[in-house]
């Protein structure tokens, strides 16, 4: 049994914040930000929610595959984001969208999630077990972002992007054969949890290392700044430059295909300097990496679904099209897979 996407959604927040707006926070400017990142403007929650973001590109989704909410049997929430902890954020757009058939529960890989999501829901339809699942990446990295630190908060955004995908046959077909025919390419990921000082964030209701002095009170006067997003900018450089180019390789390598048939390189939104690097490395044009992270930043687990889905609107793809899916970030991991566009 193979499966396909066939549909797309996104949501973003309709407040922005470009670089000057930046520059009257934190020691910088536009042309410098843009130089080192490519970022111009991001786009952040002000009534919005993880939840509510991820409900908004789901029914947008679902309405471009044309499949009704109760035709779902999957639902999977990538996010390290979310306004919930108990229920989890998937039951959250279950219930908002009436998806009354699907079984749900989030992913946190950040921003390699929406990869290890799409894998994840393949390997279930590909199995046979649901037929249609949806999978969605959401993020509201505003509330992790220390606007103080010039390294972060230029960086990151707001939004949310889905993906609807519908397997092709039915169970018996998937009992019947080995489970890899046209159209079913293996994904390859990686994890290297020794290097994951490099990006991290601690939970809110993490207390240790705090003097009674700073435990008084908390979270409320909570001063201890590690529950915000940290990064070794640095380090996260080199690990991507180095391991994306390497992992998208290696996916086409164990399903022997060349970079001669692949149409679009669909990389996580980090920084255009990456996405550059990225390109020359592999020795392919950087037309076929698009990019819009100068519109919406770093939004993590959001970022591949929401540029899937302003491409899909805008009838960049052609049937038969192959891509490939690169995401990367902290764990650190990383991970490559190949998607044949049928829509």
């Amino acid at each position: 049994m193979t499966a396909t996407i066939c549909g797309t959604g996104s949501y973003i927040p309709s407040y922005t914040m470009d670089n000057h707006d930046i520059a009257r926070m934190v020691e910088t400017s536009d042309e410098w930000i843009r130089e080192r990142t490519g970022v111009v403007r991001r786009h952040i929650i002000r009534e919005e929610t993880t939840v509510s973001m991820a409900a908004k590109a789901a029914r947008r989704a679902l309405e471009n595959a044309d499949v009704l909410p109760e035709e779902l049997d999957l639902i999977l929430v990538s996010t390290i984001s979310s306004n919930v902890i108990l229920p989890c954020a998937a039951c959250e757009v279950q219930r908002e969208i009436n998806a009354v058939n699907a079984t749900c529960f989030d992913l946190s890989a950040a921003c390699t999630g929406f990869v290890l999501a799409y894998n994840t829901a393949l390997a279930y339809l590909a199995g046979g077990i649901y037929r249609t699942a949806l999978v969605i990446g959401s993020e509201s990295l505003s509330n992790l972002t220390n606007w103080k630190d010039r390294g972060t908060c230029i960086l990151f955004g707001d939004g949310a992007g889905a993906a609807v995908l519908r397997a092709d046959g039915g169970p018996e077909t998937a009992a019947e054969d080995s489970g890899l025919e046209a159209g079913y390419y293996f994904p390859v990921t990686h994890s290297d949890g020794s290097k994951g000082s490099a990006l991290t964030c601690k939970s809110r209701h993490d207390f240790n290392g705090l003097t009674d002095a700073d435990r008084q009170g908390c979270p409320e006067n909570m001063t201890d700044e590690s529950h915000y997003m940290q990064m070794d900018g640095q380090a996260v450089f080199k690990f991507a430059v180095k391991r994306v180019p390497e992992v998208i390789e290696e996916v086409l390598a164990l399903n022997r295909i060349s970079t001669d048939e692949i149409s679009y390189y669909i990389l996580h939104q980090a920084n255009k300097r990456i996405v550059e690097a990225v390109a020359k490395r592999l020795g392919e044009p950087i037309e076929k990496f698009p990019m819009n992270l100068q519109e919406y930043g770093n939004t993590s687990s959001a970022s591949i679904p929401i540029l899937l889905d302003e491409m899909n609107r805008e009838a960049r793809f052609a049937a038969g099209q192959k891509l490939v899916l690169a995401g990367f970030g902290a764990g650190l991991t990383w991970g490559a897979s190949i998607v044949e566009w049928h829509r």
